[in-house]
C-alpha cells in the first residue's frame, strides 16, 4: 500500500477516507518543523500540506514522494521550479473557498470602514457614558468605490457583491479580464496607481510571487486617499506590514482590515499598537462546509494523483500538469 504523510491536523472522517487507499502517517499535533518534515517524508509517495514549506531539500529527501496536495488555493509555500526539475506533482484547492473567501473580505472591509473593533475595544474597557454624534466616525461603503487588486476569482466574488451596495468598482490585474466579465460586474479596468487614488476602499486577492512582495509599500499607501480602506485577504508579504503601521499611526489612511501577514503566524507587533486596524488569524475561508470541501479537494488530488491501473485519474487541480506522466528524476 502507497504511504501518504498528512502533515496537519485536519477533519478525522478525511483521514478515515483517505485509510481507504492509503497507508496514512498524521500528524495530528503541532506544525512540523522542517527537518521533521523532511524525516517523514522520506518513505512516502504522497503528502497533504497546509502551507508547510516544500523545497528541494525537502523533494531531495524524498526519493519516493510524487504528489504534494495543497490544503489552501495559493501555493507560495512550494517551489515549484523544484517540484518540476524532480517531476513531482503540486495541486492546490481553487474554486470551493471563493464564496466564503470573499463574505469575510467583505466583512473585514466593512469593520475596518466602521471602525467595528476600534469601538468594540472601547466599550469593553469601559469608556462608554453617553451618545456622542461624533463618536467613532467611520466611511461609508453603500455608494463608495471599491478597488480591487487581482480580479481572480475572489475578486470577481467580491465586485458581485459590491453591486448591491451600489459601488463602482475599478480593479487592476496582471491582465485585463474578459469584456464580457468587465460588463457583467460593472467593473472598469485602471492601473494600480489610479485605483489607489481613487479608491475609498482597496481589498488586495492577488497571489503572492516574488514580482507582488510588498505590491502596497510606503509609495503606494502615500496615493491613497485619507479616508480609505485597505484589506488584504490574500498573503502576507504583499503589503509592507512595517509601512502599513506608519500609515495608520499618520492617519494617512483611515483605517485596514488584515486576515494574513509577513511571516506569520507571527506578525509585526506594532500592528498591536494601532487602533485603527482590524486583526483576524487568517481564517477567511474558515467556515465548516469550505474547509471540509478544501479538505476532500485535497484528499481527491492525492487519490486520483496516486492511483494506478484503472484507479489512476487525472487529479482535479494540478498546478503543474506537464509533470504528469512523468517520473521522479
Amino acid at each position: 500500500m502507497q504511504k501518504i504523510l498528512v502533515a496537519r491536523p485536519i477533519f478525522p472522517d478525511v483521514i478515515d477516507r483517505l485509510k481507504q487507499h492509503f497507508d496514512v502517517d498524521w500528524n495530528n499535533a503541532d506544525v512540523l518543523g522542517a527537518d521533521e518534515l523532511a524525516r517523514r517524508l522520506a518513505d512516502k509517495d504522497g503528502a497533504l500540506t497546509a502551507g508547510d514549506p516544500v523545497g528541494a531539500s525537502t523533494l531531495a529527501a524524498a526519493p519516493r514522494l510524487r504528489v504534494v496536495a495543497n490544503m489552501a488555493v495559493g501555493y507560495n509555500n512550494f517551489d515549484m521550479a523544484a517540484f518540476n526539475r524532480a517531476n513531482v506533482l503540486g495541486t492546490n484547492t481553487p474554486d470551493v473557498l471563493n464564496e466564503s473567501t470573499a463574505d469575510f473580505g467583505w466583512a473585514l472591509m466593512m469593520a475596518a470602514a466602521r471602525r467595528i473593533e476600534e469601538s468594540g475595544h472601547w466599550l469593553r474597557a469601559g469608556h462608554w457614558q453617553k451618545w456622542s454624534y461624533d463618536s467613532f466616525l467611520g466611511g461609508d461603503v453603500y455608494g463608495s468605490t471599491l478597488g480591487v487588486i487581482g480580479m481572480g476569482r475572489i475578486g470577481q466574488a467580491l465586485a458581485r457583491r459590491a453591486r448591491g451596495f451600489n459601488m463602482q468598482v475599478i480593479y487592476h490585474n496582471r491582465s485585463r479580464v474578459a469584456e464580457q466579465i468587465e460588463a457583467e460586474l460593472n467593473a472598469q479596468y485602471v492601473s494600480k496607481e489610479e485605483l489607489l487614488r481613487r479608491a475609498d476602499h482597496v481589498v488586495l486577492v492577488l497571489p503572492y510571487t516574488k514580482d507582488s512582495h510588498h505590491t502596497i509599500g510606503a509609495a503606494e499607501l502615500a496615493l491613497m486617499k485619507p479616508t480609505a480602506t485597505l484589506t488584504n485577504i490574500a498573503r502576507g508579504g504583499i503589503v509592507d506590514d512595517a509601512a502599513l503601521v506608519e500609515a495608520l499611526r499618520a492617519k494617512r489612511i483611515a483605517a485596514a482590515g488584515l486576515d494574513v501577514y509577513e511571516g506569520e503566524p507571527k506578525l509585526n507587533p506594532d500592528l498591536l499598537t494601532v487602533p485603527n486596524v482590524v486583526l483576524t488569524p487568517h481564517i477567511a475561508s474558515a467556515t465548516e462546509a469550505t474547509r471540509r470541501a478544501m479538505a476532500n479537494l485535497a484528499a481527491d488530488n492525492l487519490i486520483a494523483a496516486l492511483g494506478e491501473g484503472p484507479r489512476a485519474e487525472r487529479p482535479p487541480s494540478p498546478i503543474n500538469p506537464e509533470v504528469l506522466g512523468k517520473g521522479r528524476t
